[in-house]
Formats: structure tokens, sequence, C-alpha cells
């Protein structure tokens, strides 16, 4: 009888393992599937939020570039009603742009 409770101990464990691997099969496949399934989510996420960023640099940029036409399109006007003016402020910013950059070189 004790060789038939040993054989009986063996068969239980066997099957106890059996089932521990086959749990441990469906829950590593049930992983495996949540995390390729949150990547999918997450890959999405980050596109619609690129396409986005994307969409306000277009618009960002469109109104800059606007904003840079009509500052050009102010400045050309106010050169050709005083250009002695403007000749006179531009040489003025450049006398001081040359008295920076010398006194940085001399340093």
């Amino acid at each position: 009888m004790p060789a038939n409770a040993v054989d009986y101990a063996a068969d239980e464990t066997k099957s106890a393992v059996n089932n521990a691997t086959e749990t441990a099969t469906k829950l590593s496949a049930e992983a495996q599937r949540a995390f390729a399934d949150a990547a999918k989510r997450i890959e999405k996420v980050v596109a619609d939020g690129v396409e986005q960023l994307r969409a306000q640099t277009r618009a960002y940029s469109d109104t800059a570039g606007q904003q840079i036409d009509e500052a050009q399109q102010y400045v050309t006007e106010r050169v050709r009603e005083r250009p002695l003016a403007a000749t006179g402020a531009a040489l003025g910013i450049g006398v001081l742009i040359g008295l920076l950059l010398a006194s940085t070189s001399r340093r």
C-alpha cells in the first residue's frame, strides 16, 4: 500500500505542476496581450500629440511670418518717408556696435 500512496502522491504532484504550468502560461499570454494593447494606446496618444503640435507650430509660424512681413513693410515705408533720418539712425547703430565690439576685443 505504501507504493500506491507514493504513486498517488507522485501523480498528484505531476497534476499540480501541470496545472501550475498551464496557469502560468495563460497569465503570461494575458500579460503579453495587455502590454501590447498598452503599447498601441501609448503610440496612438503620442502620434496624436505630435500631430497637434505640428498643427500649432504651423499656425504660429504663419502668424509670425505675417507679422514679419507687416514690420518689414512698416520699416520700408518709414525709410521712404525720411531717408536721411533712417540713414542717420543706421549710422548711429553701426557706430555703437563698432564701439562695443572694439571694447570687448581689448579685454
